[in-house]
């Protein structure tokens, strides 16, 4: 990192500049939260919890939320003892169908662990060897919990970025236990499978803040400040009479080397440095200098449009094929981690001039450099000397071009047979053989076509489907320029303190966090539209990754993006970028860290108690609208452990499992009151931890549905009812049969809809029921932990 490297926005800590106080309204209070070394820190139950050691809990969540499995078939495949039919039968090892599909659950988890820790641990290591082990983890004067799931899980504070390599260790040697129980003859009970990957999506948490504490710290991104700048977002924003240099992946450190050489050798006006999917959100944390093409779904139309000179890979939601596909367009590639190697030769050792030398001969397609430094030096040289060369790769076809190659379509309809939307690709080829190329612009526009290639690889007349598609959608680059709001990273303290009690009594009716990958069913259009409908009503919505680009894709009627008109505060309409996949750790972060500011609930070590408030008292859910990848399953399945629920879209629901509540079963939605001592009656609130909906219209009511706590105070219970009722009637026209379910005493409803619900009530012969004070589905402790 060079000293005169310009980045997003030198933030400053001028909140207040005195540690270890607290100004409220009436009175003083002093903050313990960041003890001092020589104070001695009081440690829950479970520090570095075992893979049972939080079991108890798994299963209470799992006895409200019971598994339900929609296996895609029946046959287990995984070991040489042959196919097994579990329908109504056992495997070969014993196994029955309710505990393959667990073990197909805790499997998923276990490789989107692997994959974000893996990351982490690439990233930790690098930076210590850049900084040193000793570099200070300080998020600055406003933020004191700085790691609030390590602090939580792990039981320490860590103060350095080598204190971290105790977090990894640990966090690695689960995984490995883990993965071990998906052996063949390990675990046999399905709810012991799900507590398995309950834990794996733990781990995977534990794996993400490492990494997004440890990048922010040493490479100086923005450290929780709201008013971060924006900065560009989509295909037009490339100047392509630059040479390009196009990074895809998640691991930042070779976009750090890129950018550090560019501005080392003040060549900022000279090359063009962007990027696709998380990378390039880290690379716009680290400098202005990198714009954001956009997420997955534009790798393939990139590609294909052959702006890019040179292409620089890393790990993670990377195409399979990316060599292949640069190499079309006369690309250079450079592999840049043992995840993804390609089957290129490691030059690593050797120089750049020779590299360049091999490339530029055509001797090589492409190299694997493990130096993030050499890295940066190659790219930006190989991208000064392929560009003159590849102009011809960059002008757009004609239009009459473009007709020829579509006048090919015999409507066969195979594409539109494999697309896994089921979009109309046939009869958009079919109009662009007729000259007309409006219904491809339209598949194009707002990412309704995914560019997944599928259509493309079934096509019998070999019609390049997806350069037709590039092509035509870059006809209009002046469309494809949008604004995103640079990644802030954690919630800060102070926002905690504003909101936490709006929160946990309802007064905020909820927060609503779009996140995963893309492929949506009907464009991207879709997620921004939902978040719109949140921020238009209160909520506070944060995102990340390929949510967070997507909703910079979307315009209204002023021309404006979500984050040109939202704030990014931690605050009702609040719109907040948290930054790359690995930032999704400050989601659970800032419910911790409302149990610990606000309720004053010790973390060391005691995540039941944690994940119980989370799940009784923060109106929180998680939105994964796209294809969830096995990242997202991990990151929803610790989400879920939390305490906090998740809505997937109708392609989540592929992976087969779901946790919905039993709300017909009384006795599972009972509550233990710690502070009276009583067992009360409940309610399904959340009624489910993992649901699947089936177009944005149910997601949307589903979402509201889910923020609904136990503790809302009368008048949040009416805000949060109003919220339903209306989004229910805005989308299906009638008010929620189901809304007795949520009415504790007459003061719970909305004034404007009293007669309709009184009516509700009378019809289900509804009874008041006592509101809980703290209430818990923990067993009753002698002593209370933490409090």
């Amino acid at each position: 990192m060079t000293p005169n490297s310009i980045r997003p926005k030198d933030l400053e800590d001028n909140f207040w500049k005195n540690r270890g106080i607290d100004i409220n309204i009436g009175d003083i209070v002093e903050n313990t939260s960041s003890p001092t070394d020589n104070e001695k820190i009081e440690m829950g139950p479970t520090p570095k919890p075992s893979v049972t050691d939080l079991r108890s809990w798994d299963m209470k969540l799992l006895k409200r939320y019971p598994p339900f499995y929609a296996p895609f078939c029946d046959m287990c495949c995984l070991c040489t003892f042959g196919k097994c039919d579990l329908t109504g039968k056992k495997g070969a090892c014993g196994i029955d169908i309710e505990a393959q599909q667990g073990r197909f659950a805790l499997l998923t988890c276990c490789i989107g662990a692997a994959a974000h820790s893996a990351h982490s641990r690439h990233l930790l290591e690098y930076l210590i060897h850049k900084v040193g082990p000793d570099f200070p983890i300080d998020f600055g004067n406003n933020i004191d919990i700085e790691a609030p799931i390590i602090r939580t899980v792990i039981g320490k504070i860590p103060k350095t970025l080598g204190d971290l390599r105790e977090a990894m260790s640990y966090m690695e040697e689960e995984n490995l236990h883990l993965l071990s129980a998906c052996h063949t003859g390990q675990e046999g009970n399905h709810l012991d499978f799900e507590s398995k990957a309950l834990h794996a999506g733990l781990m995977d948490h534990v794996g993400m803040e490492i990494g997004d504490v440890s990048q922010i710290n040493a490479l100086n991104l923005p450290k929780g400040d709201a008013d971060v700048p924006l900065a560009e977002l989509g295909i037009g924003v490339v100047d392509r009479e630059k040479p390009v240099v196009l990074c895809i992946g998640h691991n930042v450190a070779p976009g750090a080397g890129i950018i550090d050489y560019v501005e080392d050798n003040e060549l900022e006006d000279q090359i063009e440095i962007c990027g696709i999917c998380c990378t390039s959100i880290d690379m716009t944390r680290y400098s202005n200098r990198a714009k954001v093409i956009g997420p997955i779904s534009k790798q393939l139309k990139f590609l294909r449009s052959g702006v890019a000179d040179v292409v620089v890979v890393d790990e993670q939601c990377i195409r399979s094929d990316v060599l292949e596909e640069a190499n079309k367009t006369g690309a250079a590639l450079i592999a840049t981690t043992d995840k993804m190697c390609l089957g290129l030769e490691d030059r690593t050792d050797d120089t750049v001039d020779n590299i360049m030398g091999d490339i530029l001969s055509d001797r090589i397609k492409g190299a694997l450099v493990l130096d993030p430094e050499k890295v940066g030096e190659l790219a930006v040289k190989l991208s000064q000397e392929i560009s003159t060369k590849r102009q011809k790769h960059k002008i757009l076809p004609t239009d009459r071009e473009l007709q020829e190659e579509a006048s090919k379509c015999t409507n066969c309809g195979w594409c539109v047979r494999v697309c896994p939307n089921n979009l109309p690709i046939m009869d958009a080829v079919s109009s662009a053989g007729e000259g007309d190329f409006q219904k491809a612009e339209e598949l194009y526009d707002h990412d309704t076509c995914y560019t997944c290639g599928r259509c493309e690889g079934e096509c019998p007349e070999n019609i390049k489907i997806m350069s037709l598609m590039a092509k035509v959608g870059q006809n209009n680059l002046d469309k494809q320029k949008f604004k995103i709001r640079v990644g802030r990273g954690p919630i800060q303290d102070v926002e905690v303190r504003r909101v936490g009690a709006p929160i946990v009594l309802g007064d905020i009716p909820g927060v609503i966090a779009f996140v995963g990958c893309t492929n949506y069913p009907n464009g991207s259009d879709e997620v921004a539209k939902m978040a719109e409908e949140f921020l238009e009503r209160n909520y506070i919505v944060v995102t990340s990754g390929c949510g967070a680009m997507s909703i910079g894709e979307y315009k209204d009627k002023d021309g404006k993006s979500l984050y040109e008109k939202y704030s990014g505060d931690f605050d009702a309409r609040g719109l907040v970028n948290l930054g790359s996949c690995v930032s999704n750790s400050h989601i659970p972060g800032v419910a911790i860290k409302i149990a610990n500011i606000f309720a004053k609930k010790q973390l060391e070590g005691n995540f039941e108690v944690i994940a119980d408030y989370i799940l009784n008292r923060v109106g929180a859910c998680g939105m994964a609208w796209g294809p969830y990848s096995q990242k997202a399953a991990a990151i929803a399945s610790g989400v879920n452990r939390w305490g906090i629920p998740v809505v997937l879209g109708p392609h989540g629901s592929k992976y087969r499992r779901l946790y919905l509540g039993a709300t017909e079963d009384k006795e599972r939605w009972k509550l233990n009151d710690m502070r009276t001592g009583k067992v009360i009656d409940g309610e399904p609130a959340p009624e489910h931890l993992l649901y699947a909906a089936e177009n944005r219209e149910e997601a949307t009511v589903a979402l509201a549905k889910l923020c609904i706590r136990p503790t809302d105070t009368n008048k949040g219970r009416q805000i949060k009812l109003s919220h339903y009722i209306d989004m229910r009637k805005k989308y299906f026209g009638e008010i929620p049969q189901d809304i007795y379910k949520f009415i504790r005493t007459e003061k719970d409803i909305p004034i404007t809809y009293k007669k309709e619900v009184l009516e509700i009530l009378e019809n289900n012969k509804w009874e008041p029921r006592e509101i809980p004070m703290e209430p818990s589905i923990l067993d009753f402790p002698k002593n209370k932990v933490g409090d």
